[in-house]
């Protein structure tokens, strides 16, 4: 994070960074304070990052894929597992699809490498914090890829109705299932970015979800069709 660039206000987003790398880890909580992120608390393995996020429940968990102890996919599960709403990116050094795909399956929101600069991981974590799924790029169309494959391989689970939601709902949820933001749904659909955001706060609920990874694979085994949500 060497990159110097404006200040701006993250409108008090909490943030807990955890790394093993002393100088690595004191650097993007530096970095993050001085954008006007809070960073309640830092972590150097794997069981402190989930301790420390299940305690004080962020906004975003940055975390590097391999900690010791617990590595990232292993931190994401046991949150995931845990209930714990906590929005989760990850901060790597490693851009191997493997990689990649195991932590978004284990629930992380976004994949970021650490050669990214300070103002592009500050927008993610912006971004993040708001339930928009970030990748560097290359490689949300490979987790997209992905889903797409599962589902022409698994089953079908009950065709493409989806009863708990309204049909306003289920529309939204195409569009967050194939990657899209919420300005640009929002924009697409003529409503306001709040309205959006309540929308997908509601399908969570109904759906006992926790982020937008989920409700892509859930999508896809309904069978709703993301080839083009605006058809």
């Amino acid at each position: 994070m060497t990159e110097q660039g404006p200040e701006s206000s993250a409108d008090h987003i909490t943030v807990v960074v955890a790394d093993d790398h002393p100088m690595w880890r004191d650097a993007v909580a530096r970095d993050l304070a001085d954008s006007g992120f809070e960073v309640v608390a830092t972590a150097d393995d794997g069981r402190a990052a989930v301790a420390r996020t299940r305690a004080l429940v962020p906004d975003v968990l940055v975390l590097d894929l391999n900690l010791p102890g617990l590595d990232g996919p292993e931190v994401c599960a046991a949150l995931s597992a845990a209930g714990v709403p906590t929005r989760i990116l990850i901060l790597s050094a490693s851009g191997d699809h493997k990689d990649v795909l195991d932590a978004v399956k284990a629930g992380a929101l976004g994949y970021l490498v650490k050669s990214a600069g300070r103002e592009e991981f500050i927008a993610a974590v912006r971004a993040t914090a708001a339930g928009d799924p970030v990748f560097t790029p290359g490689l949300a169309g490979l987790v997209l890829g992905e889903f797409r494959r599962a589902r022409t391989a698994g089953p079908e689970q009950g065709g493409r109705e989806i009863p708990e939601l309204t049909e306003r709902e289920t529309e939204i949820l195409r569009y967050v299932a194939t990657g899209m933001g919420y300005k640009e749904i929002a924009a697409t659909l003529f409503l306001s970015h709040r309205t959006v955001q309540n929308h997908v706060q509601n399908i969570f609920g109904k759906l006992q979800m926790h982020n937008r990874v989920e409700l892509a694979r859930f999508a896809m085994e309904r069978g709703l069709d993301l080839g083009d949500p605006t058809t």
